[in-house]
């Protein structure tokens, strides 16, 4: 009795101290538990993990071994022959119809391009075979012969259209026909002008067609416009998709500026809701450039309204510097519209770049100067007949009528 009495004085600080410190002990023990459930439920996850990595590994190469084995396939070599042969058929087919379209336009301009077409031919032939790199050869020496032959044009056309007294003179003519040699800071250039005071003539735009056109629309030749309206001058007016172009197949003689001819039809109007590209309008005896033609409504009260591009000069201060068109950077004709105040200017710059032509504008002191359509379709008249042309039948025309 006396040791059991003995024992229970001798533990009784150890039970006291338990029952004071249960919590703590309890929390502790969780504590271990929790750590080494996690400890074995991470490391189980890894093992998945590592398991489901490797089995991704796997597919992966499996994976690449299929594609592999695809690619060696026939038909997948096939597909991929295929494909060069359509992107080399791509690359040289544009080639060969730009080269077709400046063909096309000497011989709108009555150049002999016999040697030239022999070289076409030769490269369609290359071409049909599928020998691409002997088309791509024969293309570019085109190019290069078909270059020759448009510096060459340039040049005889600037020699037969300067006189030997040619004018040395920066100033636009004050009325009717001139030829006057322009002096900028890129040389000097022979240039065809023909002036009208908006006093006494009224400039209206007529066109071929009597309203919107999509393909195989109606030209007509300058000399039918002026003829038809009783006009003293004229010029041809915007671009448009010559019948004899490869790219203008569906679309033939059509055009997509923004035109208002003399009968106040407005032709291409939802082309141009959103058009950047510039415009004149005339209208009694004032005439108006916008840079956008999206800035301009459907108004039919002025006598009409022409878009074409690029604007060269605008409130007296060169606009275009360069870009747009590779068809800017040779030396050709370039035709224009261009006003002083309330003198109106038609005519060609000749053996001018189109950076050439807004700098001939600036120097003769244009307020405003808008491109108009050139090359093959270049066609000027004054006095009773071509001072430049005829070209191409063209869809619409510039015309001057005295009032």
């Amino acid at each position: 009795m006396l040791t059991e009495i003995s024992q229970r004085v001798k533990h009784r600080p150890l039970l006291v101290y338990f029952r004071r410190h249960l919590i703590s002990i309890a929390i502790f023990l969780i504590l271990i538990f929790a750590t080494a459930s996690f400890s074995l439920f991470f490391a189980y996850k890894l093992n998945i993990a590592n398991n489901e990595n490797s089995s991704l590994s796997n597919r992966l190469s499996i994976a690449q071994a299929n594609y592999i084995g695809l690619k060696n396939q026939d038909q997948y070599k096939i597909n991929q022959q295929l494909k060069a042969n359509i992107n080399n058929i791509e690359t040289t087919y544009k080639a060969a119809a730009s080269e077709y379209e400046k063909i096309a336009d000497l011989k709108a301009q009555k150049q002999d391009t016999s040697s030239l077409d022999k070289e076409f031919a030769q490269s369609l032939n290359y071409l049909s075979a599928l020998n691409y790199s002997s088309a791509s050869a024969s293309l570019k020496t085109l190019t290069t012969d078909v270059n020759q032959e448009e510096a060459a044009l340039a040049a005889a056309q600037v020699k037969n259209a300067t006189p030997v007294n040619i004018t040395q003179s920066n100033t636009p003519p004050s009325s009717g026909f001139s030829v006057q040699q322009v002096t900028t800071s890129n040389g000097s250039f022979t240039v065809y002008i023909i002036a009208a005071d908006l006093n006494s003539t009224k400039i209206i735009v007529d066109t071929a067609s009597n309203g919107d056109c999509s393909n195989n629309c109606p030209v007509l030749p300058l000399a039918d416009y002026i003829s038809r309206n009783g006009a003293y001058a004229g010029i041809n007016g915007s671009y448009f998709c010559p019948v004899d172009y490869p790219s203008c197949s569906g679309k033939s003689n059509s055009f997509d500026l923004l035109v208002m001819n003399k009968n106040k039809v407005y032709f291409n109007s939802a082309n141009n809701v959103y058009s950047t590209n510039p415009a004149v309008i005339f209208q009694g005896s004032s005439i108006r450039f916008v840079q956008q033609a999206l800035s301009w409504g459907r108004d039919t009260s002025v006598d009409s309204v022409l878009s074409n591009y690029p604007l060269l000069v605008f409130g007296g201060n060169v606009v275009y510097s360069g870009g747009g068109s590779d068809k800017y950077l040779p030396k050709a004709a370039r035709t224009f519209i261009a006003n002083k105040g309330n003198m109106v200017y038609i005519g060609i710059v000749f053996d001018a770049t189109m950076v050439d032509s807004a700098n001939v504008m600036k120097a003769m002191g244009m307020d405003n100067a808008m491109n108009l359509d050139q090359g093959g379709s270049t066609a000027l008249w004054y006095g009773g007949g071509y001072k430049a042309g005829p070209g191409r039948n063209i869809p619409n025309a510039i015309l001057f009528v005295r009032k």
